[in-house]
């Protein structure tokens, strides 16, 4: 019995990952120029706002497709004006893929993060101005946690656990809100009434 659930629980650890691409979405990632930038979805178009407010589903790291989708969503956000992050349903697929531009590092390089997870968030909160590159002329003020644990899997299988901070943090929180249908714009008006107290931070002096 026992060598019964190892089995199962092996199976389950898996197959966690296993489904593909669907017809439709390989014809969508595949159309045109696969070297070209894949189009930007835009809330002022019914159908696609439909898709932006979908939920993602989890996506296998070894599906042959998705290189191209990474590639064609970083082509897309390189050709927009200051973005710093995108996620696959703003390109039309409903999987959890998104790209973030890592200023915690050297060079801030673009990274591809595949079924990510925040699996814990700081109480203490960042206070910024957030945009949408799926919705014109949207600006406005969100808090969002300052630092993050994440997990996710690269284009191996291999999964990465690791903490993030400051811009970046709020970038990843963002990119992974779009993975649950989450649009800037709507958690604007859920959150008009939340009420928050400033706190004052202090660091150890050194003499």
């Amino acid at each position: 019995m026992r060598h019964y659930i190892l089995l199962i629980c092996i199976f389950i650890g898996v197959s966690s990952f296993s489904q593909k691409f669907t017809k439709e979405e390989k014809a969508l990632i595949l159309s045109g120029d696969i070297k070209t930038a894949l189009p930007i979805y835009q809330t002022d178009n019914e159908e696609q706002h439909r898709v932006l407010l979908a939920q993602s589903e989890e996506i296998s790291p070894k599906d042959k497709t998705l290189p191209i989708l990474i590639e064609r969503m970083k082509l897309a956000l390189a050709g927009t004006d200051g973005g710093v992050g995108i996620a696959a349903p703003q390109v039309g697929v409903n999987r959890r893929v998104i790209l973030v531009q890592r200023f915690d590092k050297t060079n801030a390089p673009v990274e591809y993060f595949i079924n990510p997870k925040i699996i814990w968030r700081s109480e203490l909160l960042n206070k910024g101005p957030e945009g949408d590159l799926s919705i014109e002329n949207f600006r406005d003020a969100f808090y969002r946690s300052y630092s993050i644990r994440l997990e996710y899997y690269d284009l191996d299988n291999k999964k990465h656990d690791e903490m993030v901070e400051g811009f970046t943090a709020v970038i990843f929180q963002h990119e992974i809100d779009h993975l649950s249908g989450i649009l800037i714009s709507d958690k604007l008006e859920k959150e008009k009434d939340f009420h928050y107290n400033e706190v004052k931070v202090y660091k150890k002096a050194s003499y």
